[in-house]
């Protein structure tokens, strides 16, 4: 473990071996920091944070802090970071509230650019992509490997599916389905992530089947609950991407982007 001489480390924070600490950083109570994690200079992780192994934290980050929130009133409230991520300058973090589940969690190997923002009781995956100046309200979720432009703003409640991205300076008012490209100064949808998904490996056949569940859905004259519906009815419901494009429809609280 190596801390500067210049940080400050309260006296409840567990520091794992291999960590390291720079200059003018502060940590702060009941504080948990796991193997091999670099943070850098004039970082401030506040109260009640754990963060996992091999993570790197950038200047002037500010994770834990307590939550924009009316209603908060300095209940004790956590933030919760897994493994491998990278939170660039400026990131900040709140902790979640009692009005959530007093949470805010991120899971592992999430690239996290500079001035974003993520507020309290919201819910990333793993290998998400935030660009810079990023902004997540309250609540929102956010599916493994979605990436989300610079300078776009989601809604509080708002979830976002897995491998979605969305453009750059888009508001999100509404969920965006898993697998699809979404962009606009209030967000559309522009059909199926191809690229993205040939990427990660997806077959095909896998990709086809989400294209023709798409246009049943976005496409064709039907409601939403007659598509869905004749989606669980076609052979393309045997593949489980499918299968979650439908359940994340269906499970919708705020409305889908169409």
């Amino acid at each position: 473990m190596a801390v500067h001489e210049t940080a400050i480390v309260h006296p409840t924070a567990e520091l794992a071996d291999g960590v390291s600490v720079g200059p003018y950083s502060i940590i702060g109570e009941g504080v948990r920091i796991a193997e091999g994690t670099w943070i850098g200079p004039h970082v401030v992780i506040d109260r009640w944070t754990s963060i996992g192994a091999n993570c790197r934290i950038y200047q002037y980050a500010s994770i834990g802090t307590p939550a924009q929130h009316l209603k908060y009133k300095g209940e004790e409230t956590y933030v919760i970071i897994g493994d491998n991520n990278v939170i660039r300058e400026f990131v900040t973090i709140n902790r979640g509230t009692l009005i959530g589940d007093g949470k805010t969690e991120i899971g592992d190997n999430n690239f996290i650019m500079a001035y974003a923002h993520i507020a309290h009781d919201c819910k990333l995956g793993n290998n998400v992509i935030m660009a810079n100046a990023a902004q997540l309200g309250g609540h929102v979720i956010v599916e493994d490997n979605a990436v989300i432009g610079g300078v776009v703003a989601v809604h509080q409640f708002v979830r976002i599916g897995r491998f979605a991205f969305i453009g750059g300076a888009t508001s999100v008012p509404q969920d965006i389905p898993p697998y699809v490209t979404a962009s606009g100064m209030r967000a559309k949808l522009y059909g199926i992530n191809v690229l993205n998904l040939k990427r990660h490996g997806f077959t095909d056949e896998v990709i086809n089947a989400l294209k023709k569940a798409y246009r049943l859905v976005f496409r064709s004259h039907l409601t939403l609950s007659e598509a869905l519906q004749q989606i669980r009815e076609a052979p393309i419901f045997e593949y489980p991407e499918v299968q979650h494009f439908v359940n994340f429809m269906e499970e919708s609280k705020r409305g889908i982007t169409r």
